[in-house]
């Protein structure tokens, strides 16, 4: 007979049979039955593994050496290959990490990437030999085909770009942000380089450069601050520079303490020590000079704090060049000095006049006093102040006031000189006076004495 099977039972039977087939083994099986929460894949990796745990090894011989190592990620051909003890690091990458040994909470991601480093921990590496000569530097971090590729035991080092901070050796505190930024420094430190080959060639310490090839050529020059592209890219061994701008100190070598603010600021300057330079590119081999704006471009200037600003001390000149300073009146600033004599009587001469400047010039229209430049030329072309053109611009008061005292000096002399003819003659006419009285009383004395007469 045949069984009488219920249908839900032949329905379930067929399930179940579906789930068998489902967990089935898959040929051939995975790696598994570690201890302590290990995962490996690949010939020998996790080779040489004692009681490390929570480790994953993907690769031949990934994590070949490791023994009591933890929580370590490596996957890639020989990756973590001499980690021993060495915990937390994560290598991805033929060879990634691939002479570490005790070395922590290291990460490297990329051929080669810290390749070498053995004991030193807190490595960021991204990229194909980047940091792959670390030994025993800490904290660096890498980010780019052999960004600090030479770094052996600098620490806390940051390098973002192809080839940054390359031959760094033994440098600290470095931070390069560009393709070949800070490619050469081998010791320097504390540097900071945002731009493709900024600070290129540096070896020194204490520099800041932001921009295209910024402080490019510095050499062994420190402290400086460069931001823009070339500034201070020809700089070698000056110190304490800050340029910021285009171009800004351009063709600075060996010049310290200088400023430059500014496109093509403080361009022109080369070997020149402690100058400012503001919107100026500056003279060559000049130093102690402050430059602010460019003749011709700017032709007005407001400073607030001045006007109405009561102060002593000496008065401050401008010459033809735009030169702010005071007039010297010592000895030892002149030569070929002579009395003034007749040269001053030029100014009786001038014609002294009231007038009121144009509005653009004086809004308010005040009343003044004084000449009119072109009429002081033609008594004396000295006594003028010329523009850049030529043209005949203002008057030479002070020397106009010079004159004034020479030629006063000269009436003085004569009233002097008159006063003391007229202070002789009374003395003269006193004197002759006194004898006409001394006479007028020996002749009175010398009269008879009057005889009186007696009538009969």
């Amino acid at each position: 007979m045949k069984p009488n099977i219920p249908r839900v039972l032949i329905t379930f039977a067929l399930v179940c049979f579906a789930l068998v087939q489902n967990t089935q083994a898959v040929s051939p099986p995975p790696d598994g039955g570690y201890f302590g929460q290990n995962t490996a894949e690949g010939d020998d990796a996790l080779f040489s593994l004692t009681s490390g745990s929570a480790n994953t090894a993907m690769g031949f011989n990934a994590l070949f050496s490791n023994t009591t190592g933890d929580a370590n990620t490596a996957s890639g051909n020989q990756a973590l290959f001499s980690n021993t003890t060495g915990g937390a690091n994560t290598a991805t990458g033929d060879q990634a990490l691939f002479n570490n040994t005790i070395g922590n909470d290291n990460t490297a991601n990329g051929f080669g990437a810290l390749f070498s480093n053995t004991t030193g921990s807190l490595n960021t590496a991204n990229g194909g030999g980047a940091l792959g000569s670390n030994t025993t530097g800490s904290n660096n971090t890498a980010n780019g085909w052999t960004a600090l590729a030479f770094n052996t035991t600098g620490n806390a080092n940051t390098a973002n770009g192809v080839d940054s901070l390359f031959i760094n050796t033994t440098g600290n505190n470095n931070t390069a942000n560009g393709a070949s930024a800070l490619f050469n420094n081998t010791t320097g430190n504390n540097n900071t380089a945002n731009g493709f080959r900024a600070l290129y060639i540096n070896n020194a310490d204490n520099n800041t450069a932001n921009g295209f090839q910024a402080l490019s050529d510095n050499t062994v020059g420190s402290s400086n601050t460069a931001s823009g592209k070339f500034a201070l890219i020809g700089n070698q061994t000056g110190n304490n520079n800050t340029a910021d701008g285009d171009s800004a100190l351009y063709g600075n070598t060996t010049g310290s303490g200088n400023t430059a603010l500014g496109d093509h600021a403080g361009s022109h300057l080369t070997t020149g020590d402690n100058n400012i330079d503001i919107g100026n590119q500056g003279v060559r081999d000049e130093s102690n000079t402050i430059r602010i704006g460019t003749q011709g471009t700017q032709t007005k200037t407001f400073v607030a704090g001045i006007s109405d600003a009561a102060i002593g001390g000496i008065e401050v000149r401008v010459n033809q060049n735009g030169r702010l300073g005071t007039e010297p009146s010592s000895k030892r600033f002149k030569e070929l000095i002579k009395p003034m004599d007749k040269a001053s009587e030029a100014i009786l001469a001038l014609k002294p006049v009231t007038f009121r400047y144009k509005e653009k010039i004086d809004p308010e229209r005040a009343p003044q006093f004084g000449l009119v430049a072109e009429d002081v030329e033609k008594v004396n072309p000295d006594l003028v102040v010329r523009d850049p053109d030529g043209k005949v611009f203002s008057v030479r008061y002070d020397a106009v006031n010079a004159m004034l005292l020479n030629e006063f000096l000269k009436e003085h002399k004569k009233t002097e000189k008159l006063e003391a003819t007229v202070a002789s003659l009374i003395a003269t006419v006193k004197e002759q006076t006194s004898q006409i009285q001394k006479v007028s009383a020996q002749l009175e004395a010398s009269k008879p004495a009057p005889q009186v007469v007696l009538k009969n």
